[in-house]
């Protein structure tokens, strides 16, 4: 027993003095350990300082009902009650009861509230009891973050949101995913917490021993009020023609910047929400939206002019088996390519494409590369869809493959690489990358700001630009976009019409379905935004045609971004002079000067200026006008002489 007993006490001092810290350790990280505690994400903001995504904190309240003394307990908890009482509307008997039951069950965790706000936490800090702190009163506080869209459902898929998959990868597009690591996210700061059993954990101390570092605020290209425009006129077209989903894209034509995305799908309901990123992500066959970059590519290589006649015939034609037919019914004959493309032929432009590039495939396909249709565009959102266009020797060639391209067929597009080819056009050439960024920031200091892209410098010579913007401007005057055409305001553009889930033959024969589309760009002289909408599976018993479906939220956007968000060109210089307006204002002087008291001929003044000249005579009269405009017809005689109080009246045009 001596000798078992002298063991015991070498055993204690070996593990006291020699294996002391080892065990230390394990015990330490059995009961301690540190948590991080989550940096508060960046904000997100418009072009225009809107806020568009913050991280709102909220807060978990708990109390460790065995950390404070019995003194202490007894002489806060029914105040304490009464203030949880008044806040939450229980009882206070409820919480006394409650809490004293915490307390005889050693609970260390007990919730008080959850998922509170910033004003609520303060006032929770602040209660009886709690706001000894952790040590003397048991508070315990735990924070997360929530991240808001102060803008609703306009523009959150495209604000987007990060999430992880196991391995750490982003798995939902966004600019919130995408420049989340990067920018967004910021450095998490770490918390010791010590285990009270049942698996749960306290804060050890009140505050973070590793403070976190916010991320940083990013700034985007979106403007809100584009963006309503946008949002709303897409959705009012989706709700009328009950379609599937659709997608609006607004860009600025020399910097590339998007001023607007809104992409709605349908629910089972039948109402709409951002839903996916159909602009950025969603390839598909672009229909008649195509023609402008086949006929621009047979004008670039000086195959055809736009007054080549092209035989489009009876409204069919057959191409290696397979017929193709015109919407027109009947047909419209011999035409020129530049008219073929007006009404949208689709036999006009298959047989222009077919009869130059049949024998040599790769020219064609060679112009399509150079101006890098077969590539993405690289944006900076997660998931752009790839674009597909077919060569010789790949699965969906074929002879019918060329002329089928001619038209927008047996090849894919996302709505935002159709797009960019537009703004090219209306950029004098110059292809673009569309940006999403502006700037990222911390406070007011700038961390990295977002310059221009070019991918092509010159995709076209001007001739050939000269001629298809003078078509796509026709398109709208008396092509089929000519719904669109208004006297005050001018567009350039594409209609587009395509069929789809042609996979299914008994579907595609007796209920097809359709993807509408119009793409273009304005003012059409001086283009400041070009713009892509598409609209899939619209009901055919209200239409389908790009012209009805999406050419109207063309227009709608067009003319009311003008409206509530005139833009202004740069003036030169303020000292502007026109010899008629010279001329007019030297008369009105001279007659000013000569006529006192003698009345003068006003007739052929702007209304406004004949009151100006008589209320400034020398003589009081009065003066009354009918009508605006400029003065037909004067109650007083010229060279009369004047009374005091004497009344005129003016009638105008």
């Amino acid at each position: 027993m001596f000798i078992f007993a002298l063991a015991v006490v070498f055993k204690l001092l070996s593990i006291q003095f020699v294996q002391g810290d080892k065990y230390k350790k394990i015990a330490h990280s059995r009961t301690i350990k540190e948590v991080p505690i989550p940096a508060n994400r960046g904000n997100v903001y418009s072009v225009n300082g809107n806020l568009l995504a913050t991280s709102i904190p909220k807060y978990d309240i708990r109390i460790d009902a065995v950390t404070p003394s019995a003194k202490t307990f007894e002489e806060n908890l029914k105040p304490l009650s009464e203030a949880l009482s008044k806040y939450s509307g229980k009882p206070a008997s409820y919480y006394q009861k409650e809490l004293r039951k915490a307390r005889a069950n050693r609970n260390r965790y007990y919730l008080l509230a959850r998922n509170i706000g910033y004003s609520d936490y303060i006032k929770f800090r602040n209660f009886p009891m709690l706001k000894l702190g952790a040590f003397k009163g048991g508070l315990i506080v735990e924070q997360t973050t929530k991240r808001e869209h102060p803008m609703g459902g306009i523009a959150e898929r495209t604000i987007g949101y990060e999430r992880t998959d196991g391995q750490g990868n982003v798995t939902r597009p966004g600019i919130d995913g995408a420049f989340g690591v990067k920018y967004l996210r910021g450095t998490d700061g770490l918390r010791l917490k010590q285990k009270i059993g049942k698996g749960q954990w306290k804060p050890i101390v009140d505050y973070d021993q590793v403070e976190a570092k916010d991320g940083y605020d990013v700034y985007t290209t979106i403007d809100v009020n584009i963006q309503d425009i946008a949002h709303h006129a897409l959705l009012k077209q989706l709700e009328y023609y009950e379609a599937e989903h659709g997608c609006v894209v607004v860009m600025e034509v020399e910097t590339g910047e998007i001023r607007a995305i809104s992409n709605l799908g349908r629910t089972s309901k039948g109402g709409y929400y951002e839903k996916l990123n159909y602009a950025v992500g969603e390839s598909h066959e672009p229909g008649s939206t195509f023609k402008v970059v086949a006929l621009m590519a047979a004008l670039e290589d000086k195959v055809i002019d736009t007054s080549t006649v092209v035989d489009t015939g009876k409204g069919r034609k057959r191409f290696y088996g397979r017929t193709i037919s015109d919407s027109h019914r009947g047909g419209f004959g011999k035409v020129s390519a530049a008219r073929a493309l007006e009404v949208s032929s689709n036999i006009g432009l298959a047989t222009i494409i077919d009869d130059h590039y049949s024998k040599k495939p790769e020219k064609f396909l060679k112009t399509l590369r150079k101006w890098k249709l077969d590539q993405p565009l690289g944006v900076s959102i997660i998931g752009e869809g790839n674009p597909v266009i077919p060569k010789p020797g790949d699965k969906i060639w074929s002879r019918n493959a060329l002329p089928s391209m001619a038209y927008g067929y047996n090849m894919q597009l996302t709505p935002l690489q159709t797009l960019a080819f537009y703004n090219a056009i209306a950029n004098n050439g110059e292809l673009i990358k569309p940006r999403f960024l502006k700037a990222v920031k911390e406070f007011d200091r700038e961390v990295e700001t977002f310059e221009k892209e070019v991918i092509v410098d010159k995709i076209c010579s001007d001739e050939t630009l000269f001629k298809i913007k003078d078509i796509l401007k026709n398109i709208v005057v008396r092509g089929t976009g000519k719904k669109l055409y208004s006297k005050t305001f001018s567009m350039a553009g594409k209609t587009g019409t395509a069929r789809t889930d042609y996979a299914d033959n008994e579907a595609w024969n007796k209920n097809p379905k359709y993807i509408s589309s119009f793409a273009g760009y304005f003012p059409a002289e001086k283009p400041k935004y070009s713009c892509i909408v598409v609209i899939h599976k619209p009901s055919t018993k209200v239409g389908y045609y790009g012209a009805d479906v999406t050419g109207p939220v063309f227009k709608r956007i067009a003319q009311k971004i003008f409206t509530d968000t005139p833009i202004v060109d740069e003036v030169e210089s303020l000292e502007v002079q026109n010899a008629a307006v010279e001329k007019e204002f030297e008369n009105y002087y001279n007659t000013a000067q000569t006529y006192k008291t003698i009345m003068p001929s006003v007739i052929g003044l702007p209304a406004m200026d004949a009151i100006s000249l008589l209320e400034n005579m020398d003589v009081d009269v009065q003066v009354k006008i009918s009508g605006s405009g400029t003065v037909k017809k004067q109650s007083v005689d010229k060279n009369t002489k004047l009374k005091n109080k004497q009344t005129i009246v003016l009638e105008a045009s």
